[in-house]
This record gives structure tokens, C-alpha cells and sequence, in this order.
């Protein structure tokens, strides 16, 4: 029997081709989503854990769960001494040691002034950064600068530039006295992993001691060790050196804890994103596989008949069909896994997705293979099922006479009832996995790291099951549906008539055929809807996130200055304004160091920001201050409404004149809330007051600060070009420090839109599953009738009417059935999307006219396509020579 279902396999190689590149496509697409996924992974692990450059091993704080200020104090005020560096650097494996110091500092090159994110020197496997140019620094106050610090400072490999410590202590900040340090290189930062500060400055060891104001590198505050270590390192040891509140990571541990570091309750991002569209994936190409197959089977029963005819028992027809699926499987599985591998290797080999500023790589693991082989075979054969057992039950005598894909009464009230069970208990599932969601994000509950992904798989799988209820359910309300539509239709022509009439005879074929067409819209529509979703909801949570893209602080900033800053390439809009910082308690005992900015009002302010100020008057009395501080902790003033601001108890600015005195009372002001954050990360809070108290004497100026909005794509040096350009306006400051909030946002745009360009592959895929399906089906549905076609012709149709009969009945299926799948589609993805994004944010619910509209145009024109053939023949052929075929 094993030779004869391989004879028919090659008899029938036309027929097997649809049904396998369907397989194919669905094979392909869960191995290249898989390798995407190890990519991306890849990609967020290498931009989080960048600062840990080459190291093995780390040594970071292990705080308890409850910690007190004395344990917070003996953790966080450790030295470089604590940690006995020589004597690990003597344990057995050990072959690099660096702590990690940094300092806040200021460099001057004659009246070129500039700040800098500084951090220790170190050997070279442990360097955070390069140095592009010249050497590392070593020993006798040798410094490295970012290229870019260096031209603003208009300095070489072999200048000298002057160094002093910028530190800042509850919110205030002072300078240690200058010290000169000799330029030995440039440094560059590949990986970003100082993106948010420009870059950073290596200090020599006796550099970082000088502008940390003690006279020995030991005696540095040190908030972590990096080891290099190799397989024989004696662990053991190196633990009995540390301190308390301190414990020993490797590398892939510590990648863990980075990677989820990225998502608010311990899950990736990554993991959690591609989880729901993975999981939906593979359902449709299930159903796509399935339905291509159980269409193929059906139109060779005659020939499983026939075989049963000649002497094979049902025993073994089934057997056969089973292999026959099994090879098709196989082969095709195969096929999808290496064409999904090479398009994935294709897309890392060049710089496709570097345009979007992700590096990826081709990352193997075991599940990119079996995974997609074993669910090609599996759903090719579970395809087979149901179609090998219908064939086997036809008697011989039946296999003489046409069989119609007709289905008995038994059948259709069991098809009814499942579909009404899976229908329920999905809608339930649906139901359920919102209302856990809704629950956590009004605050009654509290999704865990191991309960969301149950909740998530819960909702997922409640839009399978409905999924599939529609589709088992669609020869019932399709077929009702093309009435309908056929209706209206009709009033055009005969032809129309015909294609109405059509349409009605067969359920079962309207079914068969619409729901290829309805799976592939609906793929493509859920994605969309889903990426639209994301992009926006994504875009206000980093919006609210990252309020100000840039700011500059210092003190005797003019105006001419500001305006320098405002020609920038990038930077759009520039809010000038006076501060002081003060600090408060709110009414969870919550001490808090605030700068208190000035601003003409709340329009000039909204230019600037990215945060929702809709419905908030600001006046004199008033003060706008954020829902969390910059820790994330709540900021509290629900019972009094007021705050009393307090003068910081050192405030020293260059102006002595007008500094505070410590501990006085500010203005007591009534308290307005709004939901933004991370304006500066220097200080737990930045509140916002009218400039008439800074003019009217309530507040006295101890700074200045400039608030820019930026776009990154106006720069042709993105996001660097911008902040290099702004320290170089105001490089006549001494103080001005630039920070770019732009560039860690720019960081989560960018893995956005990486992940965007995979929906777009995607869209791809259904797209072309979706043609494949409907040229499949149609071709079979129009070939089985051509018996009522030469019948047509026999009684007076032209070929041209026929045409236009088929054609009709074409754009019938595909419009109603991408209609249903465009509704389907988009609440699926709706459902999706605040299954997902509910933990970042709003989630955006938006109807994606464009793509859904450009789709139902491709599934008409598909469904043209593939009429075109088939309608042909029926028109070409004879009607006598038709009737005798038939």
C-alpha cells in the first residue's frame, strides 16, 4: 500500500503543491517568529547589559526585602576597600578585578566648559567603552574623553584639560577644586550603554580618588565589583571576601535580571509581546494547513473509492491517507524550517533592521527546528483525519457516480453544538483574561511574574476556541451572509443571477472556500490592529515615561544662550526658566528634594512636555507636581491639597547673594497632580510654578533650566548630534550639565519599531497564505463544477457571462468573507493588545482603515486571480465534451 500512495503522491503532484506550501509558509513563519524572537532577545540582553561589558561574574548588592536606614546606609556607603580587590585578583581563575566607581564631573579647556558622566579605568575586557583613539588611561591623572565632549572642548590625544567633581548631595551640588589631567584617548560608546549621558569619560584611578575628594582610590564609594574569570575560578573563595548586603552573579544571571528589569512585573518584553501574536500565529496557520488539506482529500475520494473497489480494505485507505499527509508533512515542514532560517540569517547578514538601530544575530536553538517540523506533520495529519475516514465509508458502487462535499443532518446538529460549546466557553476565557487584566490595572489586584502568562495563555486561548467555532460554524451563517450580499448583487445581470444562485446550492463549498479567505484577513487584521495598538499605546506610556526629551541645568545661562540652544538641528521647541529647589513632605511621611521651575504658563509648558495637562488651570497659588517621584514611588497629597516647600539646607550657587536660608519656610501653595515623570533624573521631583513668584520675591533664582522637545531624525547624528550640539551652545557655562532623557526613549522607539518590522513580515505572510488559500479552494470549488458549468453553455450562457458569473461569485466570497474577517480581526487584536500593553499604559483601541482596506482590495483581486484559470477552461471546453466529463 506504501508504494501505492507514493504513486499517487506523484500522480497527483499538482494537487499536493497548494496543500504544501501552505505547510511550507506555516513552517516557515513559526521558525523565523522563533529565531526573531532569540534575536531580539539577543539584541536587549547585549543594549541592558552593556555596561557589564566583558565581565563573567558581578558582584551586586543583595538587599532584604525590608530594608532599614542602617542596612541601606552600610550598603550603599561601601568603599573600594570593602571589596579586598588583591586579594581576589590572587585567587586561583581570577584574571581581571574592576570596581565600579563613577563621579559626575566638569571639564574646562580655557573658556570651554562641558560635563561628563566619569567612570574608572580597568582592563580592557571590563571597559564598558572603547577608546577609539590613543590609550586607556593608567595611572598619573591620565583621563579618555567621548570624541564628542573632545571636539566641543576643541581637545587631542596629548592635551591637557582641567577636571573637577560635580557632585550632588540632596539635591545641591558643589565643586571640588580643579585638577589637570593629561588626554591619552577617545573614547566611544558602541552599545550605548551610556547613551543616556552622551557617552562617558575613563578616569585613571588616582583621577577618580582627586574628583572624588579623598586622597586614595580605596577610599572611593564603589557600588559593585566586575570579575573576568575563567572555568576554574574557585567561587568559594570570592565569596568569603564580600560584604555584607552583597552577592556573586554570573554573567547569564545577571542578563536575566537586566532583560527583566525592562518590564514593570519580571516578564520580557520580548517573550510577552511575541507570546500573543505567536500564539494566534500558530492557530491560523493551523487552520490554514488544515483547511488546504481537508479540501485536497475531499476532491480524491472518488479515487479512494475506487481503490476500495479493487480490493482495499478501509483499514487500509486510511493508512495510506495518513502517510501520504505524514510525507507531505515531512518534506514540507523541512522545506518551511530551512526557508524560514534563511530569511532570518538574510535579514542579520545585511542592515536591514541596523536602519532601525538594532544589531541582531542569527541565534539556534532547538525549538526553531522541531517545533515547526513536529506542527507541520502533526496538523497535516490531524488534517487528514476526518476526510480519510469520510472516504473509507463510501461503498464502491458509490465511487461510479460524483460525490458532492454534502454533509448528513447527524453531522450538521454535532457541528452545531460544538461550535456553540467552544463559542461559549472562548468568549468566557476571553471574558476572564480581560476582567484579570482590568482588575490589575485599577490596582485591585496584582498580576504576578507566574500568574499573568496563565492569564494571558487563558485569553489566547479563548479567541481560539471562538476562532475556530466561527470557522467550524461557517457553513452556517457564511452561506447566510452571501444571500445577503448575493441580493443586491443580483440586480446587476444574469451573470450576477447565476453567481447568487451558485453561491446558495452548495453550503458546504461557500463554507469551504470563504474560510480560507476569512483566516488570512483575519491574521492580517489582528496584526495590524495589534501593531497599531502597540505603536501608539507604547508612544504614550514612554510619553508619560520620558516627559521632557532634553533639559539643561546651570547657573548663568542668558538668553543669547538659549537661543543658540534653539538653532540646534533636532531641537524643535526650547522652554527658558528660572529654579530653586526646595524640599517637602508629603502625607506618607515621604521626604522629598523638588525643583520648583518657573514657567509663563501651562501652554508654553505643554510644548515642551509630553504629558497630558488637559483640564488643569495653573494660577499663582498653585503648584503642578507629578503622581510619582522619579523612584516610582506615589507622591501623596490626597488629604491636605497643600504643600509647604522648604528651603534646602545647602544651595550653594554662584551667586551667594541670593541663596536660601536653610530651613525656611517657601510659599505654601495648593496642589495640582498630573501624570508625568523622568524630567530630571537629579532630583525625586520636578514640580512647576507661575514665574511671578521667582519676579515677586517668593522664590529666589538659584539656576536656570531649558526644556527641549527634539526629533532625533532632524539631526543627521540622531540623538548624539542633538546633545553634542547643545553642550556646545552652551559651553561658556561652567556649570551647564546636559542630560537626554531622548536618548533612552529613543532607545525603547527603536525596539518599537524593530519589533513593528516583524508585524510587516508577518502581514506578508498572511497575505500570501491568504492568496494561496483562496486560489486552493476556488480552483477546486470551480473544477468540481464543471459539469453545472457545460450545463450553462449548453442552454445559451456566452463564455463571457460565464466568466463574469465566476468572477462574481469570486468577489462575493472574498468581500464578505474579509469583511468578517477585518470585524474578527480587529476585535482580536483589540483584546490582544490590552491583554499586553493594559501593564504600560491606556491602551490604545484604534480601527486601522488603511491596512484592512488594503487588504480586502488584495482578497478581491485574489479571488480574481484565481477565477481566471478555472473559468477558462469551463468556457473553452465544450459543452458536449464538458457533459461527457463530467
Amino acid at each position: 500500500m506504501f508504494s501505492i500512495t507514493l504513486n499517487l503522491m506523484k500522480k497527483n503532484v499538482r494537487m499536493l503543491i497548494p496543500a504544501g506550501i501552505a505547510v511550507l509558509i506555516g513552517t516557515a513563519f513559526i521558525a523565523a517568529t522563533f529565531l526573531f524572537g532569540n534575536a531580539m532577545n539577543d539584541s536587549l540582553i547585549r543594549q541592558q547589559t552593556a555596561i557589564y561589558a566583558g565581565a563573567d561574574a558581578m558582584i551586586l548588592p543583595d538587599l532584604p526585602e525590608h530594608l532599614t536606614d542602617a542596612q541601606a546606609n552600610e550598603a550603599y556607603s561601601r568603599t573600594v576597600a570593602d571589596y579586598h580587590l588583591d586579594r581576589m585578583r590572587a585567587i586561583d581563575g581570577v584574571k581581571g578585578v574592576r570596581a565600579i566607581t563613577a563621579a559626575n564631573i566638569r571639564l574646562s579647556n580655557g573658556t570651554r566648559h562641558a560635563t561628563s558622566y566619569a567612570i574608572n579605568t580597568g582592563e580592557v575586557k571590563l571597559l564598558p567603552v572603547t577608546v577609539a583613539h590613543g590609550d586607556r588611561p593608567v595611572d598619573s591623572r591620565e583621563i579618555a574623553l567621548p570624541e564628542g565632549i573632545a571636539e566641543q572642548l576643541g581637545l587631542r590625544v596629548g592635551d591637557t584639560v582641567r577636571v573637577a567633581s560635580r557632585w550632588n548631595a540632596s539635591g545641591s551640588q558643589d565643586f571640588v577644586e580643579d585638577v589637570e589631567a593629561r588626554v591619552t584617548g577617545l573614547t566611544d560608546d558602541p552599545n550605548g550603554a551610556y547613551a543616556y549621558d552622551g557617552g562617558a569619560t575613563i578616569l585613571s584611578d588616582d583621577l577618580m580618588a582627586s574628583v572624588n575628594g579623598v586622597s586614595d582610590f580605596n577610599q572611593v564609594n564603589a557600588t559593585s565589583v566586575y570579575l573576568d574569570l575563567d572555568t576554574r575560578a574557585d567561587t568559594a573563595a570570592i565569596d568569603r571576601l564580600l560584604p555584607r548586603y552583597s552577592r556573586l552573579v554570573d554573567r547569564s544571571e545577571a542578563d536575566r535580571l537586566a532583560v527583566e528589569s525592562l518590564s514593570a512585573n519580571g516578564t520580557s518584553v520580548v517573550t510577552t509581546f511575541l507570546m500573543s501574536f505567536g500564539v494566534l500565529a500558530l492557530l491560523v496557520a493551523a487552520l490554514v494547513i488544515a483547511n488546504t488539506f481537508q479540501v485536497l482529500v475531499a476532491q480524491r475520494r472518488r479515487v479512494l473509492a475506487l481503490l476500495r473497489t479493487i480490493g482495499a480494505d478501509r483499514r487500509q485507505l486510511h493508512a495510506s491517507v495518513l502517510c501520504e499527509a505524514g510525507i507531505l508533512g515531512l518534506i514540507a515542514s523541512l522545506l518551511g524550517v530551512t526557508l524560514g532560517i534563511g530569511l532570518m540569517a538574510l535579514l542579520c547578514a545585511t542592515d536591514v533592521m541596523k536602519t532601525a538601530g538594532v544589531s541582531m544575530r542569527l541565534v539556534m536553538t532547538w525549538p526553531v527546528v522541531v517545533v515547526p517540523v513536529a506542527f507541520g506533520l502533526v496538523m497535516t495529519v490531524i488534517a487528514s483525519l476526518g476526510p480519510a475516514r469520510a472516504a473509507t465509508v463510501v461503498t464502491p458502487l458509490e465511487a461510479l457516480r460524483p460525490i458532492e462535499l454534502t454533509e448528513t443532518a447527524r453531522h450538521g446538529r454535532m457541528r452545531a453544538i460544538l461550535s456553540i460549546l467552544m463559542f461559549a466557553i472562548g468568549i468566557a476565557l476571553c471574558a476572564f483574561g480581560a476582567w484579570q487584566m482590568y482588575l490589575s490595572a485599577i490596582g485591585r489586584e496584582s498580576l504576578s511574574a507566574d500568574h499573568y502568562p496563565a492569564v494571558l495563555l487563558a485569553a489566547m486561548g479563548g479567541c481560539a476556541l471562538t476562532f475556530i467555532a466561527f470557522v467550524v460554524s461557517a457553513v452556517y451563517w457564511m452561506p447566510a451572509l452571501m444571500r445577503g450580499a448575493g441580493a443586491l448583487a443580483a440586480k446587476i445581470g444574469p451573470s450576477a443571477v447565476i453567481a447568487h444562485s451558485n453561491i446558495q446550492k452548495n453550503p458546504r463549498r461557500v463554507a469551504a472556500t470563504g474560510a480560507a479567505l476569512l483566516i488570512g484577513v483575519t491574521l492580517v487584521s489582528t496584526i495590524a490592529t495589534g501593531a497599531a495598538s502597540a505603536k501608539t499605546t507604547m508612544a504614550d506610556a514612554l510619553s508619560t515615561r520620558y516627559s521632557v526629551d532634553m533639559i539643561a541645568t546651570g547657573t548663568g545661562m542668558t538668553e543669547e544662550q538659549a537661543s543658540q540652544v534653539r538653532h540646534v538641528q533636532g531641537v524643535e521647541r526650547v522652554l527658558d526658566a528660572p529654579t530653586a529647589l526646595r524640599h517637602l513632605t508629603d502625607d506618607q511621611g515621604h521626604d522629598l528634594s523638588v525643583l520648583l521651575v518657573g514657567i509663563p504658563d501651562l501652554d508654553s509648558l505643554s510644548k515642551v512636555m509630553h504629558a497630558d495637562l488637559t483640564g488643569i488651570t495653573l494660577t499663582d497659588r498653585d503648584v503642578l507636581m507629578p503622581r510619582r517621584a522619579l523612584s516610582g514611588a506615589d507622591i501623596d497629597f490626597d488629604r491636605t491639597h497643600t504643600a509647604d516647600f522648604i528651603a534646602a539646607e545647602s544651595t550653594a550657587t554662584t551667586n551667594t547673594d541670593t541663596t536660601a536660608a536653610a530651613g525656611t519656610s517657601g510659599p505654601n501653595l495648593t496642589v495640582l497632580q498630573a501624570d508625568y515623570r523622568r524630567v530630571s533624573s537629579t532630583y525625586d521631583a520636578v514640580a512647576f510654578v507661575t514665574v511671578n513668584h521667582f519676579t515677586d520675591g517668593d522664590l529666589t533664582e538659584q539656576g536656570r533650566i531649558l526644556l527641549m522637545a527634539a526629533n532625533p531624525d532632524a539631526n543627521h547624528n540622531g540623538v548624539g548630534g542633538i546633545i553634542d550640539g547643545v553642550r556646545e551652545a552652551l559651553n561658556a557655562v561652567p556649570d551647564a550639565n546636559v542630560t537626554g532623557p531622548i536618548a533612552e526613549r529613543n532607545m525603547w522607539d527603536t525596539t518599537i519599531n524593530a519589533m513593528m518590522a516583524l508585524l510587516v513580515g508577518l502581514i506578508a505572510v498572511a497575505v500570501l497564505i491568504a492568496l494561496i488559500g483562496v486560489a486552493n479552494t476556488l480552483s477546486l470549488s470551480v473544477i468540481e463544477r464543471t459539469r453545472e458549468s457545460a450545463t450553462l453553455r449548453a442552454i445559451g450562457m456566452t463564455r463571457g457571462q460565464l466568466r463574469r458569473s465566476l468572477a462574481v461569485e469570486a468577489l462575493l466570497l472574498a468581500v464578505v468573507s474579509g469583511l468578517a474577517g477585518v470585524i474578527i480581526g480587529t476585535l482580536f487584536g483589540w483584546l490582544g493588545s490590552y491583554m499586553v500593553f493594559s501593564l504600560y499604559g491606556t491602551v490604545a483601541m484604534p480601527f486601522e482603515w488603511k491596512i484592512n482596506g488594503t487588504v480586502l482590495a488584495v482578497a478581491a483581486l485574489a479571488a480574481l486571480l484565481a477565477s481566471i484559470l478555472p473559468a477558462r477552461r469551463a468556457a473553452n471546453t465544450p459543452p458536449v465534451e464538458a457533459l461527457a466529463e463530467a
